[in-house]
């Protein structure tokens, strides 16, 4: 038997220790396969003697019902923030801490030092207070509540897989944090949710006040952690040192942790968190700046509700509620029948919003949305708003919405496929041509320089081009019969549209508009078949054995060769003129061939798309997010959350200047 307890405590220490390496560092040093493995040993075990640790990952409950919250009295208060939503409400909390360290070592022997202050992100999620023992076990994990008290929420907390059940530590203390729910989290939860959640925060809160602990774990929390309320260890000097001692016992810690000595050093860092803030997987909704010498912490102590010696500053909101007036049906270039949302305008960030996406009919009734009603409002990072979800209460008198029978535009008969409406019309539905024709025309595909929407626009209304290949047939006396086409202008076009005719074939293969095939992917679908025949005969088969090309994708490009109609639009290019090129480039050695890039920041010599081609001009693979896998970080200006991501990783960072070095 004690035999067996000891392989218990053992298996305990090394699947916390691999879930720790796994869920906070993000650097897995095991497989998952292995993991479950001593897992189910350790089940095994526990299952044989019936001894069971607090702290063993298999009390991380995923399952059952509570009968209900107990309250839980927090050994010390936890407080909130004051708040500001501009600088100047900064710089006069600053001039009272002066003020006041000023005048305490005037009349004391023991100085203050100078100001320094810690700025950290303001996580917009629910805050919770763990307690752990002299032993370091968690025993107890509560809501914030009045501050004073909380609820008991121990059990719903477990289910948060970076939380550590046991730390290193032989005294008591509570530590707050913030549970919050990723974007990924979110949107893996409302793909088979019933009700889906309307936004991040929501669906944090609502995992920590849900009696059904299956219901907590399917929502896939995680959490940052940035104080020690309550300590009857040895006491912080600095809160600098008490972050290290939260990141030291194992709890996920933000590495956004800047120190500021000046206004001027707490407004760079507010500006840049505010840049930043649309590319994080979590919601924040402004920074915290705390003073870093606990001493002068406690000599400047608290007013009735907030610390003296901390302030939060909140950025304007990215949600909002206003009601749906109606319901506008637009026709894009792949022929879909869309809904856009017509709202009653309102603010949002500085912003006002007007109309918003509704995605589809199968979004629209899973949301419960309807005409006239009350909607929740998101817009992120510049984003087009979307409705995240309606307020019930609204909802009482309010129209269902229903798609049209006919095409907008051109009256034609709609199909449905799978969730989404078309209009079949693709040679004379004005929406579709137009679009298809500007995509053509755009630079990563045809390239034709001065073609805008509303000269597609113009020539399929008073030039009667029906069709992709009719804009190689157009004469320049016909352009100058329409409005704002001068001599020059009309000349122009024509050159650009002669120039178009001899496209590299990746240009010519994205120019086509198959759907999910972007331009790196038509790069990666010429650089294999060659030539235009072999691509347009390739198998299926073929097509998935390209790297980063799947089933998916190759279906689309399958089923659109089958299309007569298509095969026929693409012979008449050809009959034109029209002739892709291929030149097989040979990459020479060099420091990026084969290595996976991540570009972060502004570069001053190139653009997204310049760098991205230099890049893959050089057999690189350019990549959205870092990863253990990522060679390189290229970092410009303002670099974001990647640029932390890859600290963290130990990935190698270069500049703009060590990139053209290594070039």
């Amino acid at each position: 038997m004690d035999k067996n307890i000891e392989k218990i405590k053992e298996l305990v220490h090394v699947l916390n220790k691999h879930s720790y390496e796994y869920y906070v560092l993000d650097n897995p040093t095991i497989s998952d396969k292995e993991y479950d493995e001593i897992y189910d040993q350790l089940v095994k075990l526990e299952k044989e003697t019936g001894f069971i640790l607090p702290y063993s990952p298999t009390q991380r409950i995923g399952d059952g019902i509570l009968s209900g919250f107990e309250k839980y009295t927090h050994r010390a208060k936890l407080w909130s923030l004051d708040k500001s939503q501009n600088i100047n409400g900064i710089i006069q909390w600053h001039n009272r801490n002066k003020k006041a360290v000023e005048e305490y070592n005037r009349t004391h022997e023991d100085k203050l030092p100078q100001l320094k202050y810690i700025v950290t992100k303001k996580f917009d999620g629910l805050t919770v207070n763990l307690t752990y023992d002299d032993n370091g076990v968690l025993v107890k994990a509560a809501t914030r509540g009045t501050g004073a008290v909380g609820e008991d929420v121990t059990a719903q907390v477990k289910t948060i897989k970076s939380i550590p059940l046991k730390i290193d530590n032989d005294s008591v203390v509570e530590i707050h944090g913030e549970a919050i729910m990723t974007k990924e989290a979110f949107e893996e939860y409302n793909k088979n949710a019933q009700v889906p959640l309307k936004n991040l925060r929501n669906g944090a809160a609502g995992a920590l006040r849900n009696l059904n602990l299956k219901e907590t774990s399917k929502r896939n929390l995680s959490a940052f952690f940035y104080d020690v309320g309550y300590n009857e260890g040895k006491a912080f000097e600095t809160y600098s040192e008490m972050m290290n001692f939260t990141k030291t016992m194992g709890l996920p810690v933000d590495d956004y942790i800047r120190e500021c000595e000046t206004i001027e050093d707490i407004q760079k860092e507010i500006e840049y968190i505010d840049k930043i803030r649309g590319e994080l997987n979590y919601d924040i909704d402004g920074v915290v700046i705390a003073i870093d010498h606990i001493k002068t912490r406690e000599i400047l102590g608290y007013t009735v509700k907030f610390p003296k010696w901390a302030i939060a500053f909140k950025f304007e909101a990215e949600e909002a509620t206003t009601t749906l007036l109606d319901v506008e049906w637009n026709v894009g270039r792949s022929g879909r029948v869309s809904p856009t949302a017509i709202l009653e305008p309102v603010d949002i960030a500085g912003v006002t919003v007007k109309r918003a996406t509704l995605n589809n009919m199968d979004d629209i009734e899973k949301k419960g949305v309807k005409k006239g009603c009350r909607v929740f409002l998101r817009r992120s990072n510049d984003v087009i708003p979307e409705i995240t979800g309606v307020i019930e209460e609204s909802l009482e008198g309010a129209e269902d919405i229903k798609p049209p029978e006919k095409c907008p535009y051109c009256g034609s008969e709609i199909v449905r496929d799978g969730a989404h409406y078309f209009c079949e019309n693709t040679l004379s539905c004005k929406p579709q041509l137009v679009k298809s024709i500007v995509h053509f025309a755009s630079r990563e595909a045809m390239n034709i320089e001065g073609f805008s929407e509303k000269t597609a626009e113009q020539l399929f209304e008073n030039l009667n081009i029906k069709s992709i290949s009719d804009l190689y047939n157009v004469k320049k006396e016909e352009l100058l019969t329409l409005e704002r086409f001068g001599e020059k202008k009309a000349q122009n076009l024509i050159d650009a549209v002669e120039k178009s005719k001899e496209p590299d074939l990746a240009s010519f293969i994205y120019a086509l508009g198959i759907p999910n095939v972007g331009k790196k992917t038509a790069t990666d679908l010429a650089n294999r078949f060659k030539s235009f025949e072999n691509f347009k005969n390739a198998s299926f088969e073929e097509l998935i054995e390209i790297q980063d090309i799947g089933e998916t994708v190759a279906k689309c490009i399958v089923d659109f060769f089958k299309d007569n109609m298509i095969n026929k639009s693409v012979d008449e290019l050809f009959t034109v003129g029209i002739t892709p090129q291929f030149e097989e480039v040979k990459i020479e050695e060099n420091n990026f061939n084969n290595k996976t890039v991540v570009v972060t920041g502004s570069l001053q010599k190139y653009s997204r798309t310049e760098i991205k081609n230099k890049l893959e001009s050089l057999g690189a693979k350019v990549s959205s997010s870092v990863s253990k896998k990522t060679d390189y970080v290229l970092v410009g200006e303002a670099p974001g959350s990647k640029y932390e991501k890859a600290v963290e990783l130990g990935i190698k960072i270069i500049t703009e200047e060590d990139f053209e070095k290594l070039v």
